[in-house]
């Protein structure tokens, strides 16, 4: 993409700007922060973080210190409870976690939102708009799964399960394994009524209506009636906004020691793994010493590096080979030329490897020339 001013932006700047002005239409501030926090602040979350795989150094104070692995902590840390308001901030971090398939750690960009403070069903509705609207600024070809711990919660309440049960309940629930979940109500001997509400939320996935009205038929009690009608008002909104690319989904993994409501993932077609993930996080504050609500979610901006809708994305427009007779004056002027012409134009006595560039041309010192044969397509 380029702008009037000819500025060649890559796709991943491209979403970047595109992400910000959209945050900022709704009121988010920029949020900046350290590339490292004290160690303390990870090691004693680190269920929250899934593991404890954290790049530590020592300062010259002798200070534990690490590279950061997520930024909501870091926000949440420094959050100043404030009666009757909210903050809505937004960042673009890098963080570093270990890789789950080369077990190397990775530097990963991400951008994200939070608000905190007293929240109620707009706050949380708007997050879960922008949640979408940033999916679809992204590719036209998207999902968002959405979920509500209370609705978990209240199963949970009326199952009255031992820990170890509880464990295994929700591991099949995020796995939709109906087969297990039945034999494991067999075991336990639970009711058949349970049971078969039990495989009904495991298989509930799809359609905002339709997934509304088979949980208001499973429904137990009054927390998942609350959580019901939660979910029914942001459903609401989103339909009412026009996206309609929004599935519900129990399956979504969210440990329930930190969270607490909405829980939601999001996915874009040809990247195998969820782009966007967020969460209402109320316990994880609680935790902290906060005395407010929260909500936020963050975007693996790295996946997108490798995802790029425009078959002809190039690092240059030109690349200008030129050899050791060329003056440096005439050379310049060669460039100038093309670069008035709307092109973006790299010189080089030679081609570097992997450089993607839409046309070869040379310059002999006195004129250009296309060169027939363009190795970088």
């Amino acid at each position: 993409m380029k702008f009037d001013n000819g500025i060649n932006l890559k796709k991943e700047d491209i979403n970047i700007l595109s992400l910000r002005h959209l945050y900022e239409q709704y009121g988010f501030v920029h949020y900046k922060m350290n590339k490292f926090e004290e160690y303390d602040l990870y090691v004693s979350n680190k269920d929250f973080l899934s593991g404890d795989n954290i790049i530590t150094f020592t300062d010259t104070n002798g200070r534990l210190l690490a590279l950061k692995p997520d930024v909501t902590l870091s926000i949440v840390k420094n959050y100043r409870d404030t009666v009757g308001t909210v903050q809505k901030v937004y960042y673009n971090e890098n963080i570093y976690r270990p890789s789950k398939s080369t077990k190397t750690y990775k530097e990963l960009m991400q951008m994200g939102l939070e608000c905190m403070g007293d929240l109620n069903l707009y706050h949380i509705s708007e997050v879960l708009l922008l949640a979408a609207k940033s999916l679809e600024a992204l590719s036209d070809r998207y999902i968002l799964d959405l979920s509500h711990m209370g609705v978990i919660r209240g199963f949970l309440e009326e199952l009255n399960l031992q820990p170890r049960h509880e464990e295994r309940f929700l591991s099949l629930l995020r796995e939709k394994n109906c087969h297990g979940i039945q034999t494991l109500f067999d075991s336990l001997k639970i009711d058949d009524e349970l049971r078969e509400k039990a495989i009904a939320l495991a298989s509930a996935y799809g359609n905002m209506d339709s997934v509304l009205k088979t949980l208001e038929s499973i429904s137990l009690n009054e927390t998942m009636d609350r959580a019901i009608d939660e979910l029914s008002t942001v459903c609401g909104v989103l339909e009412e906004q026009g996206f309609d690319n929004v599935h519900l989904d129990f399956s979504i993994e969210g440990d329930m020691g930190y969270y607490n409501g909405f829980l939601f993932r999001g996915y874009i077609e040809g990247i195998p793994t969820g782009v966007l993930s967020g969460g209402q996080y109320d316990e994880l504050m609680e935790k902290m010493g906060k005395a407010s609500g929260a909500i936020g979610f963050a975007i693996n901006l790295s996946l997108l590096e490798d995802y790029d809708t425009n078959a002809d994305s190039y690092d240059t427009d030109i690349l200008l080979l030129y050899d050791s007779s060329a003056s440096p004056a005439a050379l310049i002027d060669a460039i100038q030329e093309l670069v008035e012409q709307g092109n973006t134009v790299q010189a080089q006595q030679g081609i570097p490897e992997k450089l993607r560039y839409r046309r070869l041309l040379e310059f002999d010192g006195e004129r250009i020339k296309e060169v027939i044969h363009d190795i970088g397509e």
